[in-house]
């Protein structure tokens, strides 16, 4: 008669704690590259993935214009051009999604990404230019004096 209530809680229990491999893995191994290392290699994948795609295209245009040629045909030979014809603009439609994809991608890394890292090297850019302004107007200001012959210059 002395039933333990049944409750929703979890009940907290001991259990076997695991041995995890220290095998290097790809995410460890990204780590231990610096930032400027890490960007590189994504916008090569990145590149890669791009010109993958646009050679796509390439290929299916240049297939596509030699099975269009004229000529004596019979139906067997025009019933094949068409299906590798059709295999063709297939191919090209799905590089072209996949492109769209990819545009779509890096214009949300592009609105997503660091502002703080962008803003400084806005900042350090501009501290270039104005420093280089103020060596142009210093240098600007000496050849006056020396064009207008004053005495100190």
């Amino acid at each position: 008669m002395s039933e333990i209530p049944q409750t929703d809680v979890s009940r907290p229990s001991a259990l076997p704690t695991a041995k995890l491999s220290q095998r290097p893995t790809a995410s460890q191994s990204s780590i231990d590259q610096n930032s400027a290392e890490y960007l590189d290699s994504i916008e090569e994948e990145w590149n890669k993935r791009v010109d993958m795609e646009v050679e796509t295209l390439v290929d299916g245009m240049v297939d596509l214009v030699g099975l269009a040629s004229i000529g004596d045909k019979d139906k067997f030979r025009i019933a094949q051009e068409s299906f590798q014809a059709q295999s063709r603009a297939e191919s090209m439609v799905r590089a072209a999604n996949t492109l769209l994809s990819i545009t779509h991608s890096m214009k949300l890394l592009l609105l997503l990404s660091d502002e703080a890292q962008l803003a400084h090297r806005r900042d350090a850019e501009l501290k270039v230019v104005q420093e280089e302004k103020s060596e142009a107007r210093d240098k600007v200001a000496l050849l006056l004096g020396q064009l207008l012959g004053r005495p100190g210059s």
